[in-house]
């Protein structure tokens, strides 16, 4: 893959461009080299990290632990233990959150067969009970 301009990673991962900006500016993503023309140069790396940070606040995180993971990562290899605790914990919170989700989703099929019961007994095709 060659290097990308922020319009063309905007589009690959569904980030408005200000998000890319705003992303860069605090820290969740390393700073991006800019070409001759002073235009963003998008290098894999950069994507991975665009990726990464994507597919974190998507399973919640927020942008205070990942700037500190991020933080944590650029001082190297002698933080590895605390970024392995970082993301322990936040899948601890992930799980719990699937749990109660997961109630949530079986307790919406429930009222939704209920529902349907009370429409099909209406329409005269089960018999009530």
């Amino acid at each position: 893959m060659g290097n990308l301009t922020i319009s063309e990673v905007s589009e690959k991962f569904g980030i408005p461009q200000d998000t890319l900006r705003y992303y860069e500016r605090i820290g969740l993503i390393p700073r991006v080299n800019r070409n001759e023309s002073g235009v963003r140069d998008y290098t894999e790396d950069d994507c991975n990290w665009v990726e990464f940070i994507k597919c974190m606040r998507g399973a919640g995180l927020s942008i205070r632990v990942l700037k500190k993971y991020v933080s944590l990562f650029q001082q190297g290899d002698s933080t590895i233990e605390a970024r392995k605790g970082i993301l322990m914990e936040q899948r601890r919170c992930l799980a719990e959150r699937i749990n109660e989700m997961r109630k949530t989703l079986d307790r919406l099929d429930y009222k939704i067969e209920m529902y349907e019961n009370v429409l099909m007994a209406e329409k005269g095709l089960i018999r009530s009970k």
